[in-house]
């Protein structure tokens, strides 16, 4: 790969050139394990950053560079060893930017972390460990010093934007889908002032913002050969939100027993015991959190669900504008798939509460 090589003199990369190759299968942005030709040399993760979703690609990547140094500092004052596996490191260029721009598109290099996997499947198990791993991540990153972080993806987790998106989108009904949904709007319109509490909480300086991941998969997390922890990955969404995001971003994901877009509505329930070991190990690691933040931790599941089902409808009565669809009912189905999601999050929401006390 031409393009590489030529990527690869212009950062501060130790040794010579040696090949690249497509790694991972990731949605938002090309990945390539660029290999050196010597032995004593590491190899890198070459990436093109997605700037159609990531606009201030500098923001972000000062953001990188800001919550990579402090856990690697945290790490170093907890006395571990084989630092540079345990938190991303990102390379500069030989200019000191956090990037290049080619005219056309942006790129980074980061240390390649030789020996791990990552996991897909959600267990118990797994749900214990990426708990424990996001709740550190929190943890180590709660007294970052400086200003706050940017927002790579403003409003991201931000109900009240997203509703707001929802009521114009109807009040134009683009293509003529409003009628069809009714009964559906009706549901979300009905829930919208419970699960804006967050944001009332946060005008009334009841509810702080911290540093969230904003994308808490299991597949988030690397792992050596022998399946110990090492570091939490993608990096790309870590931004100021309420704590909440988190959590409720795993339930939604991890603790779904039928698919995101399931057709068959009966697989779709919340796995209480998926959701039992993420609190458990989340609330072991994560020690800085506030008696009210505590309490509003199975809200996340709810506020993340019901955020996503709002998202998919406003796609479906836009047109299918922002997410990609194989038939012209996939984001109606989607949309039907998180509701019964958020209704069984609801109707267990007591044991939720339980788990957390």
């Amino acid at each position: 790969m031409e393009k590489a090589k030529q990527l690869f003199d212009l950062f501060e990369v130790q040794g010579t050139f040696d090949s690249a190759a497509p790694l991972g299968a990731g949605l938002i942005n090309d990945t390539y394990k660029v290999t050196t030709k010597e032995s004593n040399c590491p190899d890198y993760l070459l990436q093109r950053i997605n700037h159609a979703i990531f606009q201030n690609v500098e923001m972000m990547q000062n953001n990188i560079f800001r919550v990579t140094s402090h856990l690697r500092k945290k790490l170093e004052q907890r006395g571990e060893t084989d630092i540079d596996r345990k938190v991303l490191t990102p390379i500069s260029t030989k200019e000191g930017k956090l990037y290049h721009f080619d005219g056309e598109s942006y790129w980074r290099f980061m240390l390649f972390i030789p020996s791990t996997k990552t996991i897909d499947s959600v267990t118990e198990e797994s749900a214990y460990a990426a708990g424990r791993a996001f709740g550190q991540f929190q943890c180590d990153l709660s007294d970052l010093p400086g200003e706050p972080l940017g927002e790579t993806i403003p409003n991201f987790h931000n109900i009240e934007f997203r509703l707001q998106q929802l009521h114009e989108t109807i009040e134009k009904d683009a293509v003529g889908r409003v009628a069809e949904v009714q009964e559906l709007i009706d549901e979300i319109t009905k829930r919208e002032e419970e699960l804006c509490l967050p944001e009332r909480l946060f005008r009334e300086g009841k509810l702080t913002k911290r540093i969230n991941h904003c994308d808490t998969k299991v597949n988030n997390m690397l792992f050596d050969e022998n399946g110990d922890f090492l570091c939490v990955i993608d990096l790309d969404t870590v931004m100021p939100g309420y704590v909440l995001s988190d959590i409720g971003d795993f339930i939604r994901t991890g603790a779904n027993t039928g698919a995101e877009d399931d057709e068959n509505l009966n697989n779709v329930e919340v796995n209480l015991k998926v959701v039992e070991a993420y609190t458990k190990g989340y609330l072991e690691t994560a020690t800085f959190l506030s008696p009210i933040e505590k309490s509003l931790l199975p809200f996340g599941g709810k506020l993340l669900t019901y955020m996503q089902t709002v998202r998919f409808l406003t796609d479906y009565i836009n047109g299918d504008t922002y997410y990609k669809v194989k038939h012209a009912g996939h984001n109606l189905q989607r949309t039907k798939a998180q509701f019964k999601l958020l209704q069984s999050i609801e109707a267990h929401f007591d044991e939720m509460n339980e788990f957390v006390k």
